[in-house]
């Protein structure tokens, strides 16, 4: 399991069904976004991170720009995630922020591998960021038109 930021997991939740193969089980839980993910990619993601140059510290600037820190849980690790059922518990996710996003409907879901959390990750944190091809502007610049001649 991945345990993202809520709004950067939002990100990468859309580029993996706009523009990938989907997404396995989707939870958030109290402003983290939790994406199931298949097993072994607690343990694969982080070096895919850092061969990418993902920084979420803040110690230096990667490829991706200034990106949040992704948590990965793997084997032996507990995480809360939301009830599945209604019931009495229906008005409490409401109240607690914690709801299913995609919620677990097959006894065996597809689960995205490190690979795949990795592009989305990827792809969310530069679009984030616009770069420019082009110099900033020079406000105090002279401009001259050039288009008349005398």
């Amino acid at each position: 399991m991945v345990s993202t930021p809520a709004v950067f997991g939002r990100r990468m939740l859309d580029r993996m069904w706009d523009e990938g193969p989907g997404s396995g089980p989707v939870a958030e839980f109290r402003g983290r976004m939790l994406l199931f993910a298949a097993p072994g990619t607690a343990q694969r993601l982080p070096a895919l991170l850092e061969w990418e140059e993902w920084d979420a510290h803040g110690r230096r600037r990667g490829r991706t720009g200034a990106v949040p820190p992704l948590l990965c849980h793997g084997t032996g690790d507990a995480v809360t995630v939301p009830a599945l059922s209604g019931g009495a518990a229906t008005a409490a996710p409401a109240r607690s922020g914690s709801r299913w996003l995609v919620a677990p409907d097959t006894r065996h879901p597809w689960l995205p591998g490190p690979e795949v959390l990795l592009w989305a990750a990827v792809r969310a944190a530069r679009a984030a960021v616009r770069i420019s091809i082009f110099p900033p502007a020079d406000q105090d610049a002279n401009v001259y038109d050039v288009s008349r001649r005398r």
